[in-house]
């Protein structure tokens, strides 16, 4: 069981700017998909070593109750270990909660795709320019 602490690297996160032509919105929304799932990879990963050090440390309490030593070292350990699998279990549903929120943003990209990809093929092919939204608003 390691304890070094890894540093992670940086992670491309979609730029919240005010490109908001269809493919900048698709770039968006696959940069947001991408993310999450590979984070709620890495959540599920960490909720595992935290029950498997939460089972470990409810047998280090066990260990040292057979030892007999101080009771206050056995609550202790079991303290922490209750902590470790209450904190796993928090992190189950934070990683289930990432689950949903990535299917739901593949789920906008195709639908945002079926809605303004022809849209976008049209305006992109044409030679003229066409106007700015709100041209047409007459006030």
């Amino acid at each position: 069981m390691s304890s070094a602490v890894v540093p992670r690297q940086p992670r491309k996160v979609a730029p919240s700017d005010a490109d908001n032509r269809f493919k900048g919105v698709q770039h968006k929304l696959k940069t947001l998909s991408q993310s999450l799932d590979s984070t709620t990879g890495e959540l599920e990963v960490l909720s595992r070593a935290m029950r498997a050090n939460a089972e470990r440390a409810e047998q280090v309490a066990v260990e040292i109750a057979d030892a007999d030593l101080d009771k206050r070292f056995v609550e202790l350990t079991s303290a922490v270990s209750v902590a470790l699998g209450g904190a796993a279990v928090e992190l189950g549903k934070l990683n289930q909660t990432g689950q949903d929120l990535a299917a739901r943003a593949h789920e906008t990209s195709r639908l945002h795709a079926r809605l303004y990809e022809a849209l976008d093929e049209l305006r992109s092919s044409r030679r003229e320019t066409t106007p700015k939204p709100g041209f047409f608003i007459r006030k």
